[in-house]
């Protein structure tokens, strides 16, 4: 309220667990639908609309980023997952909760039927994050989320290798360093500072192009001081 800024909410279908949430069409539709109100009942800076997400809200923002990146100012996404069919597998290794859930949303698992191992594609950003080079886009995640929390790292280091130039990528070693130890590679550990992430210090970050991502002291969280200071200075265009 101090900014003058307007803000809203979308519901996007209830939690990600049916056919209607998990990324639809439906919830997309409802996305856009979402700006197009706030658009006609409030005076809006059409160069400064963003999205902020964390966990599936990063998961939608991602997607939202792919599917309509002529919208977006800036993207802020935390601790998102990307890649449906990978994160089922990865629910099966810990036993938990979310396979079932991505079952329900998705009408089985990935290797049941070419017709819903369709719906794990069409509903993951990963496929589609090409799209969205163009727009201004923060990820970031937790060291210690995928051991303390219920999304690896990986999911976000791959998401930065698929809008990243090709001498920024990743490397697979190095990737799967971070899932594995929940510690920066040795030859990429260097001194970060950045005061609005508070006691959640900056651990390792790199900048290409359109994106960042920063790996911050944490597990599966949001910083909201460091997301709305980053999405502030982000204008559609610069």
């Amino acid at each position: 309220m101090r900014h003058d800024w307007v803000f809203i909410h979308p519901h996007f279908r209830g939690p990600n667990r049916t056919p209607q949430a998990t990324g639809s069409a439906l919830v997309i539709g409802d996305v856009l639908a979402a700006v197009e109100y706030a658009k006609t009942h409030a005076n809006i800076d059409t160069t400064r609309i963003y999205l902020i997400g964390w966990s599936g809200g990063a998961y939608l923002s991602l997607l939202m980023a792919a599917k309509a990146p002529h919208i977006w100012a800036g993207i802020s996404a935390w601790a998102p997952l990307t890649d449906l069919e990978q994160w089922y597998y990865d629910c099966l290794q810990r036993k938990n909760k979310y396979a079932a859930e991505i079952v329900c949303s998705c009408g089985g698992g990935p290797q049941d039927s070419k017709k819903i191992e369709k719906e794990y594609y069409k509903r993951s950003p990963i496929h589609f994050l090409h799209q969205a080079k163009s727009v201004n886009i923060d990820i970031n995640e937790g060291i210690y989320d995928g051991h303390s929390g219920s999304i690896p790292i990986s999911h976000a280091l791959n998401a930065f290798n698929k809008l990243a130039k090709k001498e920024d990528r990743l490397s697979k070693e190095d990737i799967d360093y971070f899932v594995k130890e929940a510690k920066v590679p040795p030859h990429l550990r260097s001194n970060y500072y950045d005061p609005y992430y508070g006691d959640k210090k900056v651990l390792w970050r790199r900048q290409s192009g359109n994106v960042r991502i920063t790996i911050f002291k944490g597990g599966h969280e949001i910083v909201y001081n460091a997301a709305f200071h980053w999405l502030e200075k982000e204008k559609k265009g610069s």
